[in-house]
């Protein structure tokens, strides 16, 4: 469907106001028609003998209050519908992007994805809200005053219509240029939204190596590019008055000479002449918006197509039309042959026929060095991404087969990356059970041993933590991550370097609290630090993405050439080497600085 009736299908849940504002506008309409129809008897019979004064006097001020209310309840509505559809259209869009799958994040920025909400939908905006009502009104508004013309002479109304079919071409020429650089420039904005983010977001990193030069280049070439553009679109936006006013005077000059000779024929009066090119010049305030409002509407119409081309793209991870309710998980999860590739990339198998299984209860521990797949194959749980090949089954069940809340309402994650929100401590740990009560959060910050530090703050679990909480310490940060987790009570716990933040004290606090709470249910852990390896009942170690070897910590460690016995050793001869002046271990291999404790 054409982006622009795409756009109309929003307006349906508010055809009511749609109505009023419609007969609104044809109430102005007719009050408009009526001004160029009051002209006649002004001059053929008020001005020559004082006839009909009060009435035609009457008339005009009637006039005008129709024509006045016309105008601002066509005008009031039409904005309403039109904030309500940007609205819906804005909430639509967040909502499809957000639902899309991991995958799709991966291959855009934030920057981009912003834009899409902000910037394109602004540009609809003005089309839905004020371009469609000037369409009507102003459209109707012509159609009387042709008809007022045609009323008094329709030989002279058709002289004058003859430059219509002129007038429409470069219009339609321009409206196409408009659309194409409008396009163009929605593209370069989302460049420059992307710059803008990324550049605060790394505010730290840019300041740290002096880059704010760079930084600031970059964003003067976006914003330059978008200028160049805009600068195009206005160009064609100004060519449209004047083409419209040579136009006109065509048709003004063609009227004078037709109409001199009818009036001296006799065939037309005074009053009547004057009435035509009243409405004839009255036609030219419409013709002039509307003029405009292609251009307006073909600017919308390229802003809707980026719109409605993210809403066409759907996520990789569906829900099967016959998915059912996961039920609690009672029995084991298994991992069955699982692969996974990324579409996009060169082919390579991130995870190449993993199987292993995990009871009720146990405690899964995933090592390896950077890149053999460890993030990767947790994140295949809640099916942020799905498998390429095998199957993940709870209690026997796909995960494929059931819906995607109920899967997840099963799962709270911890994850090396701490995300939390610009909002109080008391809601960031309930975000995942926003019913909770008060002493439920803080029971959940006691277990995590974060109730300490927040009590001590002025506002206590109401102080705010500002964006992704960088108000707090990293070990803070990764408590509350944990409180979160807690709270939300789910069967399946994953940790993925859930302790990487905190400091050795921190550590030792958290570590105690996991130890009590991961005893009834089923983790998935990948660890950095040994003291929480030991106590899993069975630890994956993955290389290149495959599994390699199975089993517990001692077992693990009693054969010397096992992979996990090499990454044990090379975590502890980082932990113990010495170091010279220059911060360099003495006699450290090249591998011992590169490699990757167990994780």
């Amino acid at each position: 469907m054409h982006p622009f009736f795409r756009l109309l299908r929003y307006a349906r849940p508010h055809r009511a106001r749609l109505g009023i504002a419609l007969a609104a506008m044809l109430a102005y309409a007719l009050a408009t028609a009526g001004l160029a129809l009051l002209v006649k008897p002004i001059f053929d019979h008020v001005l020559p003998a004082r006839q009909q004064l009060g009435l035609v006097a009457g008339g005009i001020i009637g006039v005008y209050l129709v024509k006045g209310l016309g105008s601002y309840f066509s005008s009031y509505l039409m904005t309403d519908i039109g904030q309500r559809v940007v609205r819906d259209v804005r909430d639509a869009l967040f909502g499809h992007i957000l639902g899309q799958s991991a995958a799709f994040f991966a291959r855009r920025t934030t920057g981009q994805l912003l834009s899409r909400i902000t910037n394109d939908v602004n540009q609809i905006q003005q089309a839905v809200s004020e371009t469609i009502g000037d369409f009507i009104r102003e459209g109707l508004a012509l159609v009387g005053y042709a008809a007022t013309m045609f009323y008094y002479d329709a030989r002279l109304a058709l002289v004058v219509m003859t430059s219509a079919p002129i007038i429409v071409y470069p219009i339609v020429q321009l409206g196409q240029r408009v659309r194409r650089s409008t396009r163009r420039s929605q593209e370069q904005l989302e460049e420059l939204s992307h710059i803008t983010t990324e550049a605060f977001a790394g505010q730290r990193i840019v300041k740290a190596f002096g880059a704010e030069a760079h930084e600031r280049r970059r964003f003067a070439g976006a914003s330059d590019r978008v200028y160049r553009t805009n600068m195009k679109v206005t160009s064609a936006l100004s060519a449209l008055p004047p083409i419209m006013e040579l136009l006109g005077g065509v048709g003004i000059a063609a009227a004078l000479w037709y109409g001199s000779r009818q009036i001296a024929d006799g065939r037309l009066t005074t009053g009547e002449f004057v009435g035509f090119l009243s409405a004839m010049f009255m036609m030219y305030q419409p013709a002039r918006k509307l003029s405009r409002v292609n251009a307006n509407l073909q600017q919308a119409i390229a802003a809707g197509q980026r719109i409605f081309e993210m809403l066409d793209t759907h996520t990789e991870v569906t829900e099967r039309p016959d998915a059912r309710q996961a039920s609690p998980l009672t029995r084991r999860v298994e991992f069955d042959g699982v692969t996974f590739y990324y579409d996009d990339g060169d082919g390579r198998h991130i995870l190449d026929g993993v199987s292993f299984s995990a009871d009720v209860g146990q405690m899964i521990a995933i090592v390896g060095l950077s890149g053999a797949g460890k993030t990767t194959l947790v994140n295949l749980v809640p099916r942020f991404y799905d498998v390429k090949a095998g199957a993940i089954r709870l209690d026997g069940t796909d995960i494929r087969d059931v819906t995607l809340a109920s899967l997840r309402a099963q799962i709270a994650m911890v994850t090396q990356e701490t995300v939390l929100f610009d909002d109080t401590i008391a809601n960031n740990i309930a975000y995942g059970a926003q019913h909770a009560s008060p002493g439920a959060i803080e029971m959940a910050a006691r277990a995590a041993h974060a109730h300490e530090f927040v009590s001590a703050l002025p506002d206590g679990y109401q102080t705010r933590i500002g964006e992704r909480g960088q108000r707090l310490s990293g070990g803070q940060r990764q408590r509350l991550a944990i409180a979160r987790a807690l709270l939300k009570d789910s069967p399946i716990l994953i940790l993925d370097e859930a302790t990487s933040s905190l400091d050795a004290e921190s550590e030792q606090l958290v570590q105690d609290a996991l130890a009590n709470l991961l005893r009834d249910r089923t983790s998935f852990v990948i660890a950095h630090r040994l003291s929480t390896v030991r106590r899993a009942d069975a630890i994956v170690v993955l290389d290149q993405g495959r599994v390699v070897e199975i089993g517990r910590h001692d077992d693990l460690l009693a054969r010397p050439e096992s992979a996990y016995a090499r990454l044990y050793q090379l975590q502890m001869f980082e932990s113990v080497a010495p170091t010279d002046d220059n911060g360099t271990r003495a006699g450290a291999p090249a591998a011992a600085t590169t490699g990757e404790a167990p994780r």
